[in-house]
């Protein structure tokens, strides 16, 4: 009995960093963070991963812009991280809260003011809603250090395929990604085609030259954790641009 439960713990542990290596979940990091706009989301319905509004696309007040460090040219749109604020007793708020939210913008660097630089490389900053910063530390505080590491993103329902672009060419923004969040490839099939692969834009849209109009729409995900999600026959031929189509979920 006691090989057979040393051998169970073994597994659970096995399991346990497989887990946390594919997620990013387990280390902390340091950084700092601050907020922008203010109170119930003023300021932070647009941005450069082009969610367009955060309230109507699923997303809330539960975001954050990265500076450059983390933002990886877009690439990290759509990640999740798990946020604490550290080491300032003066400004933090009490006790061992944490904030749970997903990168939908970008706080871009500041050469000309050598106070406002916290988004310059190579520091690592969080730009957080106000709503979402007040959870962690007082509004007087400003900037607060914290720690933070990525988690898995939790999601209702299926990943988003929302059709944009003009009929020279097809762009897709990709929503509501559950699993490690952040896309980093994607491929396109037509009902007539082989697998296309699709270069990014900007943020987490996508594009392809072929229009791939009057054709079914089928998609492959890849995240950063590197598991790819198969959507079959998720646009009908008769799709249009401005829709939003959904698929299968991490």
């Amino acid at each position: 009995m006691a090989r057979c439960e040393h051998v169970v713990g073994f597994l659970a542990l096995v399991l346990f960093f497989a887990v946390a290596g594919v997620t990013g979940q387990g280390g902390w990091d340091s950084a700092h963070a601050t907020f922008y706009g203010d109170a119930g989301g003023g300021g932070t319905m647009y941005g450069a991963c082009g969610y367009g509004d955060l309230k109507q696309q699923g997303y809330g007040l539960a975001t954050t812009a990265l500076s450059t460090a983390l933002f990886n040219k877009g690439l990290t749109c759509g990640a999740c991280f798990e946020i604490k604020c550290v080491d300032d007793p003066q400004w933090c708020l009490p006790g061992s809260r944490s904030i749970i939210v997903t990168a939908t913008n970008f706080c871009p660097p500041n050469y000309s003011k050598p106070t406002e630089n916290w988004c310059n490389p190579p520091l690592k900053h969080f730009d957080l809603a106000m709503d979402m910063f007040l959870k962690i530390a007082k509004y007087k505080a400003g900037i607060v250090p914290v720690t933070y590491r990525r988690v898995p993103c939790v999601k209702t329902g299926g990943m988003q395929f929302l059709l944009q672009g003009n009929p020279g060419w097809l762009e897709v923004l990709i929503l509501n990604v559950g699993g490690a969040g952040d896309v980093h490839a994607v491929s396109i099939k037509g009902s007539n085609t082989n697998w296309i692969q699709m270069t990014q834009n900007w943020g987490q849209n996508w594009q392809t030259v072929p229009p791939l109009q009057g054709q079914g729409l089928s998609f492959q995900v890849t995240a950063s954790d590197g598991r790819m999600v198969q959507s079959d026959n998720v646009a009908p031929p008769n799709w249009q641009r401005g829709q939003t189509y959904v698929g299968r979920n991490f």
